[in-house]
């Protein structure tokens, strides 16, 4: 099978699967116990906070260790929003987050917050105008995603991040698909809170992390909670954060390497698409965007079919993000591109990692060209 579906997950790492179970050995006693077994797992889980911490520039105290990233938007955006709320009800996002994020602000629509889902234009890039145009007196939070899943688009969020605070608005990014595939120093970017996952980074699933400036005040969504210093509750994960954190500073350093690959991949696939069919499109293209994800749709195709008769044919696409597969609904990433329901039911995800080959590109082209061939003689 070939795997072009690392948007989705990563498979893990050999030294983060020896560091998850070195860690579980040696490290299993529970970080809040008061005794020496404990004591050694608390301090393997601060090495790890400070070297999360050194990887994003940022400082360790504003790091908490979660179960994923949706747990991180979900808790960051709570627990600032409850800590802030005494200044306003007006919350501002984009029409092209992450399913955790629009579902967590509809639930706030129904206490008594009102947000604004702001548009973006047919690269999915938000204009900063418009932003400006939408914060209001009472405004307190937005929520704007650094890059998108689906089709790569990555947003300016040192430009938006800018913006917010003269505004004295506090700003969340969902980093999830963006951390170790692009820079990401938050000396650089005034950002108030940022969320992050272990699976996208060749770590293992069930682990991620929020990083929350030390100077904002928030609200934790549990009160008279210990663990992770009062974010959120459960015994925490020590030897998956270990892996997390192990996982993450190799693919740190192998960053500027893989950036160059992706790219020379992703071209190779666009103009080995162009001599397939001149009729792909390929979504988000033209803007600055993370070189690992493809978003592409051939018109008069449902993605769903493409998607099936790759996987018959040994290769593993999807039809946008694995958080919302399975729904038979049209992406609505797309839809907020100005794309008709119809086409927006016609996108393709390819995304590429770590093993993937020119090889695996040609191959992968190869299997589309043969399906596309048999679609259009069968109608």
């Amino acid at each position: 099978m070939i795997y072009m579906d690392y948007a989705a997950t990563t498979p893990m790492r050999q030294e983060a699967l020896q560091m998850y179970v070195e860690a579980s050995t040696t490290f299993y006693g529970n970080a809040s116990s008061l005794h020496d077994v404990g004591s050694q797992a608390a301090q393997l889980l601060e090495s790890c906070r400070l070297n999360l911490g050194k990887l994003l520039q940022a400082d360790k105290d504003g790091i908490y260790f979660t179960s994923g990233g949706s747990e991180s938007n979900v808790l960051a955006l709570q627990s600032l929003i409850e800590a802030n709320d005494h200044n306003g009800k007006h919350l501002i996002t984009t029409t092209i987050e992450h399913s955790s994020i629009q579902h967590f602000f509809a639930r706030l629509e129904t206490l008594g917050y009102e947000v604004t889902y702001l548009p973006v234009d047919s690269k999915g890039l938000l204009d900063l105008e418009v932003l400006g145009r939408a914060i209001r007196e009472d405004t307190i939070l937005a929520s704007i995603q650094h890059g998108n899943g689906e089709i790569g688009t990555l947003q300016a969020i040192q430009e938006i991040g800018s913006l917010l605070h003269s505004k004295g608005v506090l700003f969340h990014s969902d980093c999830v698909q963006t951390f170790c595939k692009v820079p990401l120093v938050l000396t650089d970017v005034p950002v108030d809170s940022i969320s992050l996952s272990s699976h996208k980074v060749y770590g293992p699933k069930g682990v991620g992390a929020v990083y929350i400036n030390p100077s904002v005040p928030f609200k934790p969504f549990l009160p008279n909670t210990t663990h992770e210093k009062g974010f959120r509750p459960g015994t925490v994960n020590v030897p998956g954060i270990a892996s997390f954190v192990t996982a993450a500073e190799l693919l740190h350093e192998e960053m500027p390497a893989n950036q160059e690959r992706y790219k020379q991949l992703r071209q190779m696939f666009i103009d080995l698409l162009s001599d397939i069919s001149s009729d792909a499109i390929i979504e988000g293209d033209s803007v600055e965007q993370l070189p690992n994800i493809l978003g592409v749709r051939f018109p008069g195709i449902q993605g769903q079919y493409v998607l099936l008769e790759c996987n018959r044919n040994g290769l593993a696409v999807s039809t946008g993000s694995a958080c919302s597969t399975g729904q038979q609904i049209p992406s609505k990433t797309i839809q907020a591109l100005g794309r008709t329901s119809e086409q927006a039911q016609e996108f393709v995800r390819f995304s590429f990692g770590k093993e993937t080959t020119e090889v695996q590109v040609t191959e992968a082209a190869e299997i589309l060209n043969t399906l596309l061939a048999k679609f259009f003689i069968t109608q």
